[in-house]
């Protein structure tokens, strides 16, 4: 069920996820709201559960993991059970940065960040190999990082919600 949000809680998000240190006396100056509104409406919508969690992004490459690896991973059975275990070996692995659970020709698309070739193939083996339910999985090494990110456009004055024109 979606949560009723104003202009005010959608700029916050605008902001709050361009920057989730900015100080909420701050926020309040770019919204217009005071400090006290700000904090009100941030715990509100950590409350309600639209925003999950503030964390940093940590540049890869700068702490050891150069490669980023996208498997794309079929199963054998959809059955509940044996789905559950999958879900929770992916959700469990450090290196698993995303993983998504899709229909269409594979059944889980992840991606992971890995410090080399090896790292991955023993993973493969860990991840892919040891379970009985991995049917089969295909892999795809990125080049570069075009664009990385977990914004949310949420806002009429979001530059990502705007037509193109």
């Amino acid at each position: 069920m979606t949560m009723s949000l104003d202009d005010f809680d959608l700029k916050l998000l605008m902001e709050v996820q361009r920057d989730a240190q900015t100080p909420q006396n701050e926020l309040g100056a770019r919204v217009n709201l005071s400090t006290a509104a700000v904090n009100r409406r941030l715990r509100r919508l950590s409350d309600e559960g639209v925003i999950h969690h503030y964390s940093a992004v940590v540049a890869p490459e700068k702490v050891g993991f150069a490669l980023t690896i996208i498997a794309m991973v079929e199963v054998e059975s959809e059955q509940i059970d044996l789905l559950d275990s999958t879900k929770r070996t992916f959700a469990q692995c450090p290196q698993i940065q995303q993983c998504y659970y899709v229909a269409g020709e594979s059944d889980f698309v992840l991606i992971l960040t890995v410090r080399n070739m090896d790292e991955y193939t023993a993973l493969t083996r860990q991840l892919f190999f040891s379970n009985n339910n991995v049917k089969r999985f295909k892999t795809l090494v990125s080049m570069s990082r075009v664009k990385v990110g977990l914004d949310v456009p949420v806002g009429p004055n979001d530059p990502a919600t705007l037509p193109d024109h």
